[in-house]
């Protein structure tokens, strides 16, 4: 029998956005995610807020909702240049005051200025963070080895060239992950191509749209899944139903689940 996991309701493929920041220039893009039903997750530095061209605190609820806030370091140093205890503060503090405005567990993150190294990743990671993006694109749609070292697809320049090739994708757990900075499209005067680039991506069934730490979330709890050594049962030890095909059919196992195939 030939077992596929997919992403929730069978769907073969994934689109997440990611933008760093928390710039004015959000307030404009994210009614461009809401009208195409694209999501986003916006990483924010929560010591800048309310200084020139920045969003201010109390909008943080109110303009995100229905996308994700995440983690940028509370003022955006270059983590791996600074002491280790440094970077922990850099990191719990951006946490502890994103949650109090967001009103949830705020747990993936952006590194500033894309750069980072193995000690900031274990740092991260005993700061309770559970995935953080990099700037060093793939223009590939493959899931990552390490999710604190997460490699986007491309920035947002490159990605309507990249659109035929995703939606021809036929495999399993593709996902596209773009990044940027919305006052990027102020600065270039292109906001247009964000627009084409939401529309020509909309409203494809056979793919999730989903913020960075959904999607972290679920290609954790479908590798976390138990499988029999014969591949006939499998246990899902996570709280997450995960999708998969059996011999075509569209199956899901649902938290803490035993099924025999």
């Amino acid at each position: 029998m030939r077992t596929r996991f997919v992403f929730p309701e069978g769907k073969n493929k994934a689109l997440t956005m990611s933008y760093d920041d928390g710039v004015v220039a959000d307030r404009r893009l994210v009614e461009i995610f809401n009208r195409y039903g694209i999501k986003g997750t916006f990483h924010l530095n929560s010591a800048t807020f309310g200084n020139k061209g920045k969003i201010e605190p109390e909008e943080v609820a109110t303009l995100y909702k229905g996308h994700e806030v995440s983690c940028h370091a509370a003022t955006h140093p270059f983590l791996e240049r600074i002491p280790r205890g440094e970077v922990m503060r850099e990191v719990w503090e951006d946490r502890k005051r994103i949650e109090e405005l967001a009103g949830y567990p705020v747990l993936s993150m952006s590194y500033p200025y894309g750069t980072h190294n193995d000690e900031v990743i274990e740092i991260l990671r005993a700061a309770g963070i559970h995935c953080c993006r990099t700037t060093a694109a793939t223009k590939a749609f493959g899931l990552p080895n390490e999710f604190l070292a997460w490699h986007p697809t491309c920035h947002h320049r490159d990605a309507l060239p990249l659109i035929p090739n995703f939606l021809n994708i036929k495999y399993p757990l593709a996902v596209f992950f773009v990044w940027g900075h919305a006052y990027e499209f102020d600065n270039n005067n292109n906001w247009e191509d964000i627009e084409s680039f939401c529309q020509q991506m909309a409203g494809h069934e056979d793919i999730w749209y989903a913020t960075n730490i959904e999607i972290c979330r679920y290609v954790k709890a479908v590798r976390s899944l138990d499988v029999s050594a014969d591949g006939t049962m499998i246990y899902n030890p996570s709280a997450t139903e995960i999708w998969f095909t059996a011999d075509n059919a569209l199956m899901s196992i649902k938290a803490g689940e035993t099924i025999k195939l």
